[in-house]
């Protein structure tokens, strides 16, 4: 009996192993506005989602470094679901306060970019097995506007 009770949890663990699941990847990062008291940038994540229904995304964290040095983090709580068998664009929002990007003067004086490290964390509900975390980096450069004289 207790051999028969091992093949079936060992027969569950692989298929649970096995199974499909959410895939995600960073595909940009870029300014979208500036306020008075900080500089808005978009992180656009694409998620596919390999099941037939949808699936609830429950979290969005994440940390956003330049030079070493945390700019801007936070999460998002209940941004939305994934599409059955399909792509979901999330754009996840973060907000730099302007007194640290003047701490980044010397990166941004010598090329006219910020370099970044972009860590996304997207905590996924999927049936059974509960909630999934995808952790996302990406490394670039913001390249900042010009403008003409």
């Amino acid at each position: 009996m207790l051999q028969l009770l091992d093949k079936a949890k060992n027969f569950v663990v692989e298929k649970v192993v096995n199974l499909k699941k959410p895939a995600a990847t960073v595909n940009d990062v870029d300014m979208s506005s500036v306020h008075r008291d900080y500089v808005e940038y978009f992180a656009k994540i694409s998620i596919s989602n390999p099941y037939s229904h949808s699936l609830p995304i429950c979290e969005v964290s994440y940390t956003l470094k330049s030079d070493g040095r945390v700019i801007a983090s936070g999460n998002m709580t209940d941004p939305g679901s994934l599409k059955a068998n399909g792509v979901t664009m999330l754009n996840v929002t973060l907000k730099v306060p302007h007194s640290i990007l003047m701490s980044l003067a010397r990166d941004i004086g010598t090329d006219w970019d910020i370099d970044y490290e972009l860590e996304v964390d997207l905590t996924i509900d999927l049936p059974i097995i509960g909630n999934f975390t995808i952790p996302l980096s990406n490394k670039g450069e913001i390249k900042l506007p010009t403008w003409p004289f």
